[in-house]
């Protein structure tokens, strides 16, 4: 199975990405666990987080089968080759740069580009983007999303990402979004496993009462 193949399975079964922002690697263990245990399969470490691509090392090989791991605010072309050679599968960037997203292409990994206008949505899918990241959601607003949706692609999936709730998932959901990307309302440093494996199912079940 590609990582691609990898990708669509994770996606299909929970599109909540968790972005562990300033995990180190003596914590990945117990939260990874901590957010497969919640339903998660998508889970991205910053790479502006200590020792990230250890961090990352460490989820996917715990995690191996159960979960896709990767990294996030991804501005490189070097920072890709960085990320594929820690395990990663996911390459997630807070912009739409054509040249790591073709490096991310290159090396058959999964590029979710941010953007917030249809001029960035637009480059990012011709440079091979596998899905887009509307950054951030809380400026942009379901409205915004909405009227996105009425010019992109059908098959174009978006995920929502920026002050996400569980409150606002379905409001975001109505508006088209494909899945959603949960940061310090689900993780930030020194928040313990049994704290994120709470609003991790949290989210889980407001995406459930979403469909």
């Amino acid at each position: 199975m590609t990582i691609h193949d990898r990708f669509e399975a994770a996606f299909a079964g929970c599109p909540l990405v968790a972005i562990l922002r300033g995990l180190t690697p003596d914590e990945a263990p117990a939260i990874g666990e901590a957010l497969v245990g919640a339903g998660f399969t998508l889970i991205e470490v910053p790479l502006n987080s200590p020792d990230p691509l250890r961090s990352i090392a460490v989820l996917a090989e715990r995690l191996a089968g159960r979960a896709l791991v990767g990294a996030g605010t991804v501005l490189s072309r070097s920072q890709v080759a960085d990320v594929a050679a820690a395990g990663g599968g996911l390459v997630v960037s807070p912009n739409a740069d054509p040249t790591v997203i073709g490096a991310t292409v290159a090396a058959g990994l999964v590029s979710l580009p941010g953007y917030q206008t249809p001029t960035e949505a637009f480059a990012a899918l011709a440079a091979g983007a596998t899905a887009l990241k509307l950054f951030p959601a809380d400026v942009a607003t379901p409205l915004a999303l909405k009227a996105h949706r009425a010019v992109l692609p059908p098959v174009t999936r978006v995920l929502a990402v920026g002050g996400i709730l569980p409150e606002t998932i379905a409001g975001w959901r109505q508006a088209g979004a494909d899945g959603f990307g949960l940061g310090s309302n689900l993780y930030r440093p020194g928040k313990g496993a049994a704290d994120v494996a709470r609003d991790a199912a949290a989210y889980v079940a407001a995406l459930q009462r979403s469909a």
